[in-house]
């Protein structure tokens, strides 16, 4: 496969470029429009010779000029990441985005005040006023709001974002946004987790309402099945019943209380298993 040199130099994005001289500071590589950036000498290896072609990220210095490194970022222009705060500053927050310069996240695109060493879900965006690339948590203003080629119960991929009173925020399909509402919730979920979700509805504002499981499969069997299975593992005893706690039930069976007890009804008159006030017993062990 012919790889394609950049018609232009792009920042916050990878670009293809030519080694076009070597010099104390490091190599001189170039789009076919003639403009070139310096590669670093910290980053040149010995295959990088005259005429090759570099797969390089373009992004400013210190002193706002344009450099390149073979280093990827966590998240490239116009990408989402969760960041960590590295450093504080009175016109802006420093985040951890795998490079050497950190990525500034000014004041006037945070949404509350940045703490060191706690981490925010952060867009890379490019900053007209100063010409640099610099961090946002204003992420409204990006996502798309004519949702196109959705439609309910179509999977989709997620980013889980922030979690809110109603539930989870999420970034659909890297364009769009999302919510799994918590009574939707039965199994474990951070911030950063990427997962496959299914589309419940789609708002008139363009949201999307989620949830992880997937449309038409049979609850109650996989909610049986799934007491089973783990019965199975703890070689027949489990210490739950129809009065363990709700919170319990959902993080050790990724079920609700509702579900879990219509599992141990229906597992007992099957003759599967037999519930006491010690626990659940699995029968023919």
């Amino acid at each position: 496969m012919n790889r394609k040199i950049n018609e232009f130099l792009e920042l916050g994005k990878i670009n293809t470029l030519r080694v076009d001289r070597d010099t104390a500071p490091g190599l001189y590589l170039m789009a076919e429009d003639g403009n070139d950036v310096l590669l670093p000498g910290q980053y040149v290896t010995e295959d990088m010779i005259e005429n090759s072609l570099v797969d390089v990220f373009l992004y400013t210095d210190s002193e706002d000029r344009l450099v390149a490194t073979t280093k990827e970022p966590l998240a490239k222009l116009d990408e989402f990441a969760l960041l960590e705060v590295v450093d504080v500053a009175p016109f802006g927050a420093f985040m951890n985005w795998g490079l050497t310069k950190d990525l500034l996240v000014p004041n006037m695109f945070q949404k509350t005040p940045f703490a060191l060493g706690e981490k925010r879900f952060i867009r890379v965006i490019y900053d007209e006023r100063t010409h640099r690339l610099v961090g946002t948590e204003k992420l409204g203003d990006f996502f798309e709001r004519r949702v196109k080629g959705l439609s309910p119960h179509k999977e989709v991929q997620i980013l889980i974002i922030a979690k809110t009173p109603l539930g989870y925020k999420c970034i659909v399909e890297d364009k769009y946004e999302g919510l799994i509402y918590h009574n939707e919730i039965f199994e474990n979920i951070s911030l950063g987790d990427t997962k496959t979700a299914y589309v419940k509805t789609i708002r008139k504002d363009g949201n999307i309402d989620l949830t992880l499981r997937k449309p038409g499969s049979k609850k109650s069997g996989s909610a049986n099945e799934k007491v089973l299975e783990l019965l199975k593992e703890a070689k027949g005893i489990l210490p739950y019943n129809y009065k363990s706690d709700a919170e319990l039930i959902k993080e050790t069976f990724a079920m609700s209380k509702k579900e879990f007890k219509r599992a141990l009804t229906s597992l007992q008159e099957k003759n599967k298993i037999e519930v006491r006030d010690t626990g659940i017993y699995l029968k023919d062990r």
